[in-house]
């Protein structure tokens, strides 16, 4: 493909070299160049980025994967994203694979919805359209005033198990909590395996979630009647966790969208082998896999941990070799292809339903 007929280009918006391996790929499958540009930080630290050819009148995509630091990824999105707008770009899609913040997405206390404050900002910045993969809550789509289209790694990762996992037949699907049971039910129905679901945890969490912001305060500090004496709502406590679902002599695969801190992933997998599971697989989509992630699954009963490369991750496995890796580069190529000639994206949820 001649790129300079090609009226659409991609760029990198990383300054990190293992981020933009993923733009690599997918530039090779779309038989395009990455366009030219600089992406690096100042000595105070400040993002600089500078475009090296003329994208006017064009359809950009941006690619951006983000590493462990995540804030200075962000501006590194976002300032390129103004810069192609001031360029005259024509559309300026970004590419987002694992998209921050994701998990801020509901109000916590007197916290705030800080992914939906991210979604105006890359809105302000000029991008008009947004390719993301596995949505932490689909609902997040809401959040933008813009076009999102919430690619699926399902069909990559199930592949994985049909051709990896020796005598999957005998393997169970496991849900790690009840939160994740749905997604897991979907790799259960499309694979003909059962479906376990574990519940509680291992010890009480201080940071159990709530139902919306505390207030007013549940101690007072006055006498001063206020209102009306409503219920006291009875505070919520898990109890140890419990297996519904029969793992015995089975292969379990736990299935959930992110892997980050791994310590309920190493106690579910404990577990698991207590109950008779003699194979521990989990699956996920972004395998963030931060702090001492690698070395508490290469100590624990996990057998192999499988993620896509939405977020780079050799360092990981480097210091732990049962982390896996699958490309979804294909699917974000076939993407960027398909907006930018205007062809539906249906062909890209096929057999996907609302639930998944």
């Amino acid at each position: 493909m001649n790129i300079s007929k090609s009226g659409y280009r991609v760029f990198s918006a990383n300054s990190s070299t293992a981020c933009t391996e993923l733009a690599k790929k997918i530039t090779e499958r779309l038989g395009v160049e990455l366009g030219k540009s600089s992406v690096y930080q100042e000595g105070n630290r400040e993002t600089r980025v500078d475009v090296k050819e003329s994208v006017r009148g064009q359809d950009i995509f941006i690619i951006q994967t983000i590493p462990r630091d995540v804030n200075t990824a962000i501006m590194e999105l976002l300032i390129m994203a103004y810069a192609l707008k001031t360029s005259c770009a024509k559309n300026i899609i970004g590419v987002i694979p694992y998209f921050p913040y994701s998990k801020q997405c509901k109000m916590r206390k007197r916290g705030s919805i800080v992914c939906k404050l991210l979604a105006s900002m890359l809105a302000n910045s000029g991008l008009t359209h947004i390719i993301t993969m596995d949505l932490h809550q689909k609902e997040v789509q809401g959040f933008f005033s813009f076009p999102v289209d919430n690619l699926r790694a399902s069909p990559f990762l199930i592949q994985y198990i049909q051709e990896e996992i020796p005598d999957y037949r005998n393997a169970i699907i496991v849900a790690k909590s009840p939160s994740s049971a749905k997604r897991a039910q979907s790799y259960a129905e499309r694979l003909r395996l059962g479906l376990a679901v574990m519940h509680g945890e291992p010890h009480q969490s201080e940071l159990d979630m709530v139902d919306g912001p505390q207030s007013p305060p549940l101690s007072r500090t006055s006498t001063v009647h206020t209102g009306l004496e409503l219920p006291v709502m009875m505070a919520k406590e898990k109890p140890p966790i419990t297996v519904v679902g029969d793992v015995g002599g089975r292969i379990a695969i736990i299935i959930d969208d992110i892997i980050d801190d791994v310590e309920d992933f190493v106690a579910a997998a404990e577990i698991l082998k207590e109950r008779g599971a003699y194979k521990i697989y989990i699956m996920a989509t972004h395998g963030l896999l931060s702090a001492d992630a690698p070395r508490l699954i290469e100590e624990s009963a996990i057998d192999e941990v499988v993620v896509t490369n939405t977020i780079p991750h050799e360092i990981q496995k480097l210091q732990c070799p049962k982390i896996k890796t699958v490309d979804v580069s294909m699917i974000l190529a076939e993407a960027i292809r398909r907006t930018h000639n205007g062809e539906s994206m249906a062909y890209l949820f096929r057999n996907i339903t609302v639930d998944d």
